[in-house]
């Protein structure tokens, strides 16, 4: 498969990035069995031995367990690690968390931000994530707090790069005013349905800021499959 650049970032990956919403098949996590773990590991290796290099996770997704299935599939197969681009993002907490429910708030603070990286780190059982985005716009979040979340985690070595996901083109502005580092990938909807990026400046700030869009669900949710 063909490989791109990311953003002014040193890192390269396949175009195609394979997403892991689906892997645990649920938001929650006491519903997760042994055999759609395993499901789950399947499809993540079947898509490494196809070309894909770049894998986006988040904490959200089946309240963290498809952020430790990935985990899980890089143990078993050898080299994997080495050879791919780890994104993961954080921002959106659970109604109730650490109660069960399904996704409700957001947490930009750089208390939360931080500690969410901490975690991911654990349940994918790696040192450093290379890619790390805020999940969905915070509108009362502050940009110099987040910015200096960013610059802890980078200078501590635990994450590489940072972008965000689902922003618009004014919140990209102001974010990385704020931030001492280059926001080097934006993950945006994009498919025949939803057409927004092209017209709302999004992408066009992806081209002048050497941005790289990252398209979620580019088949609208299995509609165009």
């Amino acid at each position: 498969m063909r490989s791109i650049p990311i953003g002014v970032s040193s890192l390269k990956s396949s175009v195609l990035a394979y997403g892991c919403w689906r892997v645990a098949g649920t938001w929650n996590a006491a519903e997760v069995t042994p055999s759609s773990r395993e499901e789950g590991r399947r499809a993540i290796r079947t898509a490494f031995e196809a070309g894909y290099t770049l894998f986006d996770n988040a904490d959200i997704y089946c309240s963290g367990e498809a952020e430790a299935i990935f985990g899980e599939t890089l143990k078993e197969v050898p080299g994997m690690r080495e050879k791919v681009v780890v994104a993961t993002k954080c921002g959106i907490r659970f109604a109730g968390d650490p109660a069960p429910g399904t996704p409700g708030r957001y947490d930009f603070s750089a208390e939360h931000i931080q500690a969410a990286c901490e975690r991911s780190l654990r349940r994918m059982g790696i040192d450093v994530i290379d890619l790390y985005l805020l999940h969905r716009p915070d509108y009362l979040a502050d940009p110099q707090e987040i910015a200096t979340a960013f610059d802890k985690l980078r200078t501590s070595g635990k994450v590489r790069y940072f972008g965000i996901s689902n922003f618009r083109p004014m919140l990209v502005t102001a974010l990385q005013a704020a931030c001492p580092m280059p926001l080097v990938v934006h993950q945006v909807e994009i498919s025949l349905l939803k057409l927004d990026a092209f017209t709302d400046g999004t992408l066009d700030q992806c081209l002048i800021e050497r941005i790289t869009p990252m398209a979620w669900s580019p088949l609208g949710g299995g509609v165009l499959g």
